[in-house]
């Protein structure tokens, strides 16, 4: 199998969402969005307005933020509300932080219901799970993805990228547990091309990457000049 540097940028979501991104960062998205066909550019809620307002000549980009972060402690009631609002602002994608602390706890009722019910408000908005492995053991691990699963969730994703990097063990292990029943997404860490086809062939199709690493990925495609990776 061999994939094209486009097909590659299609797998990325560009984004600024580290405490410190203010609206230079936010302005990055925009101008590197009009550049490049990236699978969607992601920002923090606050930043979700001024996203929209400023892309708009980009008519092929979509919006993605996140509903819980960086916790995933709020109130269920919060993060319905934070759901309802950034679809309201046309965000085309989710990625909802689950509650860690209720899912160590054994609460694991409370976990999938809180999901299943932001999948059932969101519609046809992609929901993706931060789960962040760090945290956890490769049986909570597992739990997480069957939570996620049994939620309807589109995504499995292991990071919100504040915390360690996601390492090729990590995913081989999610792989390993949720095979097809869900798709996964990476984020934390991500810095080069290569680590970025590794993950690939473990059976990652989404990657969250900060502007400046996603860039120096993007350039890294000078050493393939047939344009291809086989990734066999």
């Amino acid at each position: 199998m061999e994939l094209t540097k486009k097909e590659v940028i299609r797998m990325i979501e560009i984004s600024a969402v580290q405490m410190p991104d203010g609206e230079e960062a936010i302005n990055q998205l925009i101008s590197y969005s009009k550049k490049y066909n990236f699978a969607c550019v992601y920002a923090l809620p606050c930043w979700i307005p001024y996203l929209k307002k400023n892309m708009k000549v980009n008519s092929h980009a979509r919006m993605a933020s996140a509903v819980g972060f960086p916790s995933g402690a709020h109130s269920k009631g919060i993060k319905l509300k934070e759901t309802e609002e950034l679809i309201a602002q046309g965000v085309s994608e989710l990625d909802v932080v689950m509650n860690v602390g209720m899912l160590l706890s054994g609460r694991y009722h409370y976990v999938q219901d809180e999901i299943e019910t932001i999948v059932d408000m969101a519609g046809d908005t992609i929901i993706k799970v931060i789960i962040e492995v760090k945290y956890l053991t490769e049986d909570t691990i597992k739990k997480a993805c069957e939570l996620c699963i049994n939620a309807n969730a589109d995504y499995v994703k292991t990071s919100t990228g504040w915390t360690d990097c996601t390492t090729l063990e990590d995913i081989s292990l999610i792989a390993s547990f949720v095979k097809d029943d869900i798709k996964i997404k990476v984020a934390g860490g991500i810095r080069d091309l290569n680590s970025v086809i590794e993950m690939i062939k473990l059976g990652v199709s989404r990657f969250g990457i900060n502007t400046k690493a996603a860039m120096k990925i993007i350039r890294e495609w000078d050493k393939y000049p047939s344009g291809k990776i086989n990734l066999v």
